[in-house]
């Protein structure tokens, strides 16, 4: 914890299953191919990613959780590292929490959502992969994720329904983000 950047500018981490587009998505929202390391083998964000935006927010990549190729001793540093960070930064504004839209909220995703409600952080529910769904699946996803999450205290009321292949829902979820990234008298 100690090597971490200084809480000097507001963070939004995002978190999510192994494989669940967490890089593709950090790719899309920021414009560039290869900010963060995007592959086909899950699991291979191993530490905690900070990406600083022209000085005025960072984005946290944090680790995968869920079925990474990993020791479970490793897997569990990477679990402590993450439920370090998320108890003890300051400026840490909200968690975009990956779900994938073809699989809704797993036990998994449900265990991240009680960690980050027990460290009082704020997270956005985002469906991911959108694209792979039909448009009457995607609704219907959209409206169960939103019954699930409601009456989760912490949890951002308004899912983002996202593909970063397809563009969609990019441009909502880097509006809410610029938003945070507005010292709290702007806002």
């Amino acid at each position: 914890m100690d090597g971490l950047p200084p809480a000097d500018m507001p963070e939004i981490a995002f978190a999510g299953r192994s494989n669940v587009g967490k890089s593709s998505l950090i790719n899309a929202l920021t414009g560039r191919k290869d900010l963060a390391r995007a592959s086909g083998e899950p699991g291979r964000t191993r530490e905690l990613n900070f990406f600083d935006l022209a000085g005025r927010i960072r984005i946290v990549d944090l680790p995968g959780y869920g079925f990474a190729k990993a020791p479970k001793d490793v897997a569990a540093r990477w679990m402590a590292l993450t439920r370090d960070y998320l108890r003890g930064r300051v400026n840490l504004k909200r968690v975009i929490l990956l779900i994938d839209g073809r699989h809704g909220i797993k036990p998994a995703d449900e265990a991240i959502m009680k960690v980050l409600t027990e460290a009082a952080v704020s997270y956005q529910v985002t469906l991911t992969k959108l694209d792979k769904l039909k448009p009457a699946e995607r609704e219907a996803m959209i409206a169960a994720t939103q019954a699930a999450i409601a009456k989760k205290v912490a949890a951002f009321p308004v899912i983002a329904a996202t593909s970063s292949s397809k563009r969609l829902g990019l441009d909502a979820l880097r509006a809410d983000i610029a938003d945070l990234a507005l010292p709290e008298q702007e806002r």
